[in-house]
């Protein structure tokens, strides 16, 4: 039994010094090696929180994170044995300090890192959590460069800037605005966001007119000089993006300098919600200096987690020990980091991570710096954390926790308010499926995106200075400046405009139309005209448009004509005078000459209508010889009524009736085809006698290409590039004509002697020209461009959307006519090209001609038949009785002849006359064929 014992406790001796030498082999490995490593499953696991105590958004978030961790820890359901163990951090709204308290944070081995709040301080924290691999769960650092690649580690809780900004420029657009101005803090947050807010409104076809930042913690001077000068602009919508610690001193200024009236629109960020919202109890004064607001809140569903949370919030804050702070929805996004890194965790320990930290080599080599780096050590399991975080899938107080390709969270909201009394009013929601709507996000997140601009709605909105229409957006500024117009200083066409010795310096046509359109806004205009050209030739109008939008001025007004190429670097208003390229050439009387009466057939149309007239009667005189006694006579009678009343029908003077069908039915359509040649004769010999004549070939553009003749161009016009480029017709065929004088004179000269054979203009100027020269001459060819003119604005511009409109109403109750009367009414001249005096040809009346063929055709097939019908019941006792008469000795042809002239005398017997004789041949043939009373038939008489 001893020696039992004895051999047992010496085995045990033997492996205790086993296990102990095992021991020793790892701790001297643990110290060789500096690693430290932990069993798989610790029971203790640190997580740091790095933020600002002492503010909105920390005062919020310091008892969430508490209650959270207590939470977990409670929970058996997740990590089970094992402890998180939260070390908090205060940044102390320091960028410095910031860094610092955040490389303290990593010398306690934590496994993550709530925070940092300032998107300024997680930009350099982003650096150092990827090289120790501590993944960064930041519930506040809502700057959007934060989701760029670089920053492999920091993993975003809260919304993105980005869909905020993009939320703010649907509104933009949904009320119509084009310009906003950008106040924001200068730091990494305000620039970054309002970069983004550019590239949003530019999607909208809308800007940021101006950019207003400020250094952190400006003080109310400073801040009060750069809303002065905001002020002095035009633009009325103010984008504010700042933090809650300097965004209510921007609205107290804004309030003494009269900011907070009617015409002014402040959309706020989120952070003022965020203020709104921790103040308990609700400031009055605070109230009063942001009525009338819309701002943004993180939309977080409503749920029995969120309504638990809050009831707990008071419990809460008593056992932070904080000052009175109202709850937020950062506060929410806290938690919910908390909640986050505890699944990721439980996962991570489930699939078999275990937590250990190694010391970097890199960071002991210091070059002799008495910083110690080296107590910053790697979190071996971070890369494999991070995996999990990014596909953690579980719904939070703040709405589901998921995170798209792009790590930020899925499904984006924001509410839409509207600061009114001493409360929010909720006008709407924006989602990223949906925009703008009236719907909460999480109903709309289950039916399919619809952003369509008919699907976007708000609620109505009470503005600053209680008003509900909504502003205009847009005031000309108070600065002293009025707008910059430029004129051209043209030398030819001053009815259009022209320079004027009293104000306003210039007149004419466009000028009156613009200022009557001004005169209709409901708002003043201060402008001075500003002329633009030496006023030796007329301005190039491309380096007029040039000007005003390289914002050398502010518009251009005149007879600027509206191109392609213009509307792609300004904006134009509605065309207020229609007007298009022509071409114009010299006409000259043409002598009139004794046989002119004969110009407007063809030889072959004479011909033809001649042939016609005698045909038409020779039918005519057939169908009626036999029926009325008008067509009777003798042969020359005969032939002298035929000529007569063919060509008596010319004149519808013809005496002679028509009895019969066939012949009424010809001649009616025959009269249709003589009035028809009448009316033709008649307008086209008037035609020849009365109208100018051309006195070139030129009929249109398309000859005038074709040609090589010089053309004219008025100085400055587009119609030079026009017919360079989209014409390709030849530089050297082009001259320039600077004034109505010139345009005389070169067509006076003539191609040959060195002046020009056509002229391409706008209608406007053509008009003016033809009617001071007397309608000496005329437009060929119809309008081969169709464009009108119109006054320039810079691109957005406002003023160019409202002046359309005042020059639909000028054109709708009859200014813009009356003006048009006042300044160019000097005559009428056709602008139509010229009367075609060409001869009329066969080709136009074969038709009719055929009709009328075709129509006497068919009437003698119709009496041809009829006739030989009624010889073939005739011919019988004719040929008896020739063959009776006939000698034995004579021929055939002599017999056949004679049947001939029977047919002839046939014909031309009377109707009346043929019909007795048939009538009295077939009453014979009757009685020769009845009997006799004895049975036999009579004898003939």
């Amino acid at each position: 039994m001893d020696v039992l014992l004895t051999t047992r406790l010496g085995s045990i001796r033997t492996l205790g010094l086993f296990f102990l030498t095992v021991l020793g082999a790892v701790e001297a490995m643990g110290d060789a090696g500096n690693t430290s490593v932990s069993v798989s499953r610790p029971r203790t696991v640190n997580i740091g929180a790095l933020f600002t105590m002492d503010s909105v958004i920390g005062r919020a978030a310091k008892p969430a994170l508490q209650a959270a961790i207590d939470d977990v820890n409670s929970d058996s359901s997740i990590l089970k044995g094992v402890k998180l163990n939260l070390i908090l951090h205060d940044t102390n709204c320091s960028g410095f300090l910031g860094t610092v308290e955040a490389l303290q944070l990593m010398e306690n081995d934590v496994v993550a890192a709530i925070g940092p709040q300032s998107s300024g301080i997680a930009h350099v924290i982003s650096h150092v959590v990827n090289e120790l691999h501590v993944p960064l769960l930041s519930f506040a650092a809502t700057d959007p460069a934060l989701s760029s690649l670089q920053y492999t580690y920091f993993l975003r809780t809260t919304q993105n800037d980005f869909f905020q900004m993009y939320a703010i420029a649907d509104m933009v657009d949904y009320f119509g605005w084009k310009e906003v101005i950008a106040i924001y803090v200068d730091d990494d947050n305000g620039r970054n966001g309002i970069s983004v807010l550019g590239d949003a409104l530019a999607k909208k076809r809308a800007k940021i007119s101006y950019k207003a930042p400020f250094t952190p913690g400006a003080t109310r001077s400073d801040i009060n000089d750069l809303l002065v000068g905001v002020n002095l602009m035009e633009s009325r919508v103010y984008v504010l993006h700042v933090n809650p610690d300097s965004g209510l001193t921007i609205f107290s200024v804004a309030k003494v300098l009269g900011m907070m009236s009617s015409s002014y629109v402040w959309i706020a960020t989120d952070w003022l919600p965020s203020l709104i919202d921790s103040m308990e109890p609700v400031d009055t004064d605070t109230m009063n200096l942001i009525q009338g607001v819309i701002a943004l809140r993180h939309h977080t569903p409503d749920s029995a987690g969120k309504r638990n949370f809050m009831a707990r919030w008071n419990t809460l804050k008593y056992k932070a020990r904080l000052e009175p702070s109202g709850f937020n929805s950062y506060a929410l996004y806290a938690y919910d980091s908390v909640w986050l890194a505890a699944h990721a965790l439980e996962v991570f320990l489930n699939e078999g991570g275990v937590v250990s930290f190694s010391n970097d080599p890199r960071l002991h080599d210091t070059n002799g710096s008495t910083l110690h780096f080296a107590s910053l050590r790697v979190f071996d399991g971070g890369a494999q954390l991070l995996q999990t975080l990014n596909r953690m899938n579980f719904t939070g107080l703040s709405g589901q926790i998921q995170f798209d390709p792009d790590r930020n969270l899925v499904h984006p909201a924001y509410d839409v308010l509207n600061i009114v009394g001493t409360g929010v009013r909720t006008i709407g929601f924006w989602s990223n499926d949906s925009h703008l709507s009236v719907v909460a996000p999480e109903i709309l997140h289950t039916k399919p995106p619809n952003t369509s601009s008919s699907n976007q709605k708000l609620n109505d909105v009470v503005w600053p200075g209680e008003i509900t229409k909504i502003p205009k957006g847009w005031v000309f500024p108070n600065n002293g400046k009025p707008l910059r117009i430029a004129v051209p200083n043209r030398v030819s066409y001053k009815e259009f405009m022209g320079k004027d010795k009293s104000p306003p310096g210039v007149k004419g046509y466009c000028i009156d139309v613009f200022e009557a359109a001004v005169n209709l806004l409901s708002y003043p205009v201060p402008r001075s005209y500003i002329l633009f050209g030496d006023g030796k030739r007329n301005p190039e109008y491309n380096d007029l448009v040039y000007q005003v939008a390289q914002n050398n001025y502010d518009a251009a007004v005149g007879d600027v004509t509206i191109t392609t190429n213009r509307t792609r670097i300004v904006d134009f208003t509605q065309p207020y005078m229609e007007s298009g390229l022509v071409v114009v050439v010299p006409v000259k009387e043409e002598k009139s000459s004794p046989w002119a009466f004969l110009q407007p057939f063809t030889w072959q149309m004479w011909c033809v209508t001649g042939a016609f007239f005698l045909f038409v009667g020779v039918v005519i005189w057939i169908l009626e010889h036999r029926l009325n006694h008008e067509f009777r006579g003798p042969p020359r009678q005969q032939l002298m009524t035929i000529f007569w009343f063919s060509f008596s029908t010319m004149f519808f003077s013809h005496r002679e009736n028509t009895v019969s069908t066939l012949g009424r039915m010809v001649l009616i359509i025959w009269l249709f085809v003589v009035l028809i040649i009448n009316s033709s004769y008649t307008a086209s010999l008037t035609s020849i006698l009365t109208v100018q004549q051309l006195s070139s070939g030129i009929q249109g553009i398309d000859s005038l290409i074709s040609g090589s003749e010089p053309i004219g161009v008025q100085d400055g016009s587009f119609a030079w590039n026009y017919l360079v480029n989209e014409l390709n017709i030849a530089e050297s065929r082009l001259v320039k004509l600077k004034s109505q004088e010139e345009y005389a004179t070169a067509f006076r000269l003539g191609p040959k002697g060195g002046g020009v054979a056509a002229i391409v203009d706008e209608l406007p100027y053509i008009e003016l020209f033809l009617a001071d020269t007397n309608c000496g001459y005329r437009i060929v060819g119809q309008e081969f461009t169709k464009s009108g003119w119109g006054f320039a604005f810079q691109r957005d511009s406002p003023l160019a959307v409202d002046l359309s409109t005042a020059i639909l109403r000028l054109s709708e109750n009859g200014d813009l006519q009356k003006i048009h009367d006042k300044w160019l009414s000097h005559g009428d001249c056709s602008i139509t090209s010229q009367v075609d005096a060409n001869r009329l040809s066969l080709k136009s009346f074969w038709g009719l001609f055929l009709i009328c063929g075709i129509a006497c055709a068919i009437a003698l097939i119709i009496f041809f038949c009829k006739i030989f019908g009624q010889y073939r019941r005739f011919s019988p006792d004719v040929e008896e009785t020739e063959v009776e008469e006939i000698e034995p000795g004579r021929s055939r042809r002599t017999i056949g002849s004679a049947s001939f002239k029977g047919l002839i005398d046939f014909v031309d017997r009377k109707e009346a006359e043929i019909k007795e004789i048939l009538k009295r041949k077939t009453s014979d043939s009757k009685r020769n064929a009845s009997p006799s009373t004895d049975g036999q038939p009579h004898s003939p008489p």
